[in-house]
């Protein structure tokens, strides 16, 4: 994919809002960042799959992208971009709506392919919404991601992340503020691990099947790279937030290598 000449560049906005994000993670937890991207590749095109544990996250994986030298669009839910001021930053940055359970959010995915077509990284979480696996363990993915990068020939990077769960609650911004005081005074340790490129067994999204068998890999890949970050929690997780609802109707079952 030809780039030189219309690769996109962060603005000063997102740039320095990396930056921040990296002074509020330190402010409230240990920040532990292993794994990296190919220096070849951070600059896009790039499709980091992140899995989604809490409203946290979004800062996070904001600092740890800002160690890594990497300045992500993010695609997030219509409802940030409707925040005054916040939410013309975020179009300002140049991160993608998501209008989700409407006809529009078809328009997200193009949004996106455009945005990797002119060498952007994009972040998304292929599960689509906050896990709701009783142990944190990434759900059953959304279609997107795949379809995204089969449709742009982008590498996909997994990216897991532990610990965010520990600082906000579910049911943010109510609780929000317990949850801050605790981590103030405890400071978490949140490990974020860069994995390897996912392959995706295949090479276009039009054969049958072939968006919902690469989704597959991506989510078996985000879970063996979230294993190491939580050793002595392989079951369910040791912070226990009463506000978090359970759903096992999209329990992932990993499939065979």
């Amino acid at each position: 994919m030809n780039t030189a000449h219309t690769t996109w560049q962060p603005p000063l906005i997102w740039r320095a809002a990396l930056l921040l994000a990296r002074g509020l993670v330190s402010l409230l937890a240990r920040l532990e960042v292993t794994g990296d991207v190919p220096a070849h590749l951070r600059r896009g095109p790039l499709v980091l799959a992140a899995n989604h544990i809490s409203p946290f996250d979004p800062v996070v994986m904001a600092a740890a992208c800002q160690t890594r030298g990497i300045a992500p669009r993010i695609m997030a839910t219509a409802g940030l971009f409707r925040v005054p001021v916040f939410g013309a930053a975020m179009r300002h940055a140049g991160h993608i709506r998501v209008d989700r359970g409407t006809s529009a959010v078809h328009r997200a995915l193009d949004d996106a392919a455009a945005a990797v077509a002119h060498g952007s990284v994009i972040l998304i979480y292929p599960e689509g919404r906050i896990s709701l696996d009783p142990g944190l363990w990434p759900e059953r993915g959304k279609t997107g991601a795949a379809r995204l990068a089969l449709a742009c020939g982008a590498p996909v990077v997994p990216v897991a992340q532990w610990g965010t769960h520990e600082v906000l609650p579910y049911q943010a911004p109510r609780g929000m503020l317990r949850g801050i005081a605790r981590s103030l005074w405890r400071r978490p340790v949140i490990r974020v691990h860069f994995g390897a490129p996912v392959d995706l067994g295949e090479t276009t999204a039009d054969s049958p099947g072939a968006a919902r068998r690469a989704t597959s890999r991506i989510i078996d890949a985000l879970t063996d790279t979230l294993a190491p970050l939580r050793p002595d929690e392989p079951d369910l997780p040791h912070h226990v937030d009463p506000g978090r609802p359970t759903d096992l109707t999209r329990v992932h079952r990993r499939h065979s290598a």
